[in-house]
């Protein structure tokens, strides 16, 4: 029963609630400055003074001259060193040679109005001691004694039992590491299962069995759930890749004897207009197809290992290859910043060739020029591809990278792209914590801005 959360969280408060209860009741009776009552040996002291008084003072007669005056040089008489005695008389007078402390022994006379048990009381650094009770004159006469405290407490001590407030925050907070040990392993399961979650989310679809083994009956019983999750989503990731392997062989299949049946016909009647929108029409839809796969599997069978890797390095034959294209074609290609060597964890393939798609994009609808630039600002990584083409409108600036979506503007109609190739960049720049988005160029037409985290070494 206890392995459930409820009644363990339940279990858990009330302990709690128990355990402030019972300091707050208990803490304040360890104050050695409360009343309490003697013991054996004490009290027979006690006693024993106070009979050696009463046989002193059967001399002095009760209406004589000053007869207290007596009773004090009796007890003075007496008294141990360090000791002060006090007498209550039958009227509440306090005879006594030390007037100071007068106030401190009336405040413990009423407190102890019982002779039979007498107590003592801690003051600052003295302790009073009483009643003893002795008889003078046929009427019953009250001693107390005052010394210095056998038993004394620091000051902070002190401080913290006048303070109640005080007292309960000191036992908050011894109770503190306990209560930090508690939600720590109440937490446990919870981030184990969010670590799992962070995996699944970068597309790691192992299960975890120790979900189902450590925590709470409920956190086990989500740990089961999450891993039934995993199995139906790897099951229905392979059943989409085997669609899709066996939708790219039906598809191509007939596709490979359009275009062969075009080039027959092309031999037997002649170049026509059928033939050629035929052929145009072949290739756009083997483009689209291949496309498409490889979005799949950038999606869904990523081999590659996610490392760190420098940026000057990582797309140092990109560059290399865009600047050789850019020659051939007879457009001017810039890098206005160069990478340094800063890091980035990703996938290195995939990024190469988002970049490449982005650069050969901006080949496809420049005019004459292309520019890339690399910033490194506030730990992230900034790569902006600029051309001087069409560009786009600018509320379709977030529509572009969604697959299969075909701008209104010029771009397009002249491309003859498939629509996948911004999608297939997200896709991969997404898969390595990034971010991608469209702009207007300073060149005039479209701008690519890549975001990347940069890698920190632990």
């Amino acid at each position: 029963m206890f392995d459930r959360l409820t009644i363990r969280i339940f279990t858990i408060f009330l302990f709690t609630v128990a355990l402030f209860l019972a300091l707050i009741v208990t803490i304040p009776n360890l104050d050695s400055r409360n009343l309490t009552y003697l013991s054996a040996k004490e009290k027979e002291i006690g006693m024993s003074l106070a009979t050696s008084i009463e046989k002193e003072l059967t001399n002095v007669p009760k209406n004589s001259f000053r007869w207290w005056m007596r009773f004090i040089v009796v007890m003075d008489n007496l008294r141990r060193p360090g000791q002060s005695l006090y007498i209550l008389t039958p009227s509440e007078q306090i005879i006594t040679s030390d007037t100071n402390n007068v106030d401190l022994v009336r405040n413990f006379t009423e407190l102890t109005n019982k002779s039979d048990d007498p107590a003592k009381k801690i003051y600052n650094n003295y302790e009073i001691i009483g009643p003893f009770t002795l008889h003078y004159s046929n009427e019953p006469y009250h001693l107390y004694i005052m010394q210095a405290a056998s038993d004394t407490q620091s000051q902070f001590a002190n401080l913290v039992f006048d303070h109640p407030f005080l007292l309960l925050a000191l036992t908050m907070l011894a109770s503190t590491p306990f209560l930090l040990w508690l939600s720590w392993s109440l937490a446990k399961p919870a981030r184990r299962l969010k670590k799992a979650a962070d995996q699944v989310a970068r597309g790691n679809l192992q299960q975890w069995p120790e979900l189902e083994k450590f925590g709470s009956s409920e956190f086990k019983a989500t740990g089961a759930s999450f891993n039934h999750m995993l199995r139906e989503l790897k099951r229905m990731q392979d059943l989409q890749q085997r669609l899709l392997s066996d939708i790219s062989h039906e598809l191509r299949t007939p596709l490979t004897r359009l275009q062969l049946a075009t080039s027959l016909s092309r031999r037997k009647y002649g170049e026509t207009k059928e033939t050629e929108r035929i052929e145009i029409e072949g290739k756009k839809l083997d483009l689209m197809i291949g496309d498409l796969l490889s979005l799949a599997r950038q999606q869904y069978a990523n081999n590659e290992v996610k490392a760190p890797h420098q940026i000057d390095k990582l797309w140092k034959h990109v560059l290399e290859n865009a600047k050789f294209e850019a020659e051939q074609i007879g457009k001017q290609f810039y890098i206005i910043s160069k990478p340094d060597d800063s890091a980035i964890l990703c996938y290195p393939q995939a990024l190469c060739s988002a970049l490449e798609n982005v650069i050969r994009n901006a080949f496809r609808y420049s005019h004459h020029q292309i520019e890339v630039n690399f910033q490194v600002i506030n730990q992230y990584l900034y790569i902006t591809v600029d051309d001087d083409g069409p560009g786009v409108i600018e509320n379709e600036y977030e529509q572009i990278f969604r697959p299969f979506y075909r701008t209104s503007e010029a771009r397009d109609r002249e491309s003859g792209g498939t629509g996948l190739g911004l999608a297939i960049v997200a896709n991969a720049i997404t898969q390595d914590n990034g971010e991608v988005h469209a702009q207007k160029s300073h060149l005039g037409g479209l701008r690519i801005v890549i975001k990347l985290p940069l890698y920190k070494k632990s």
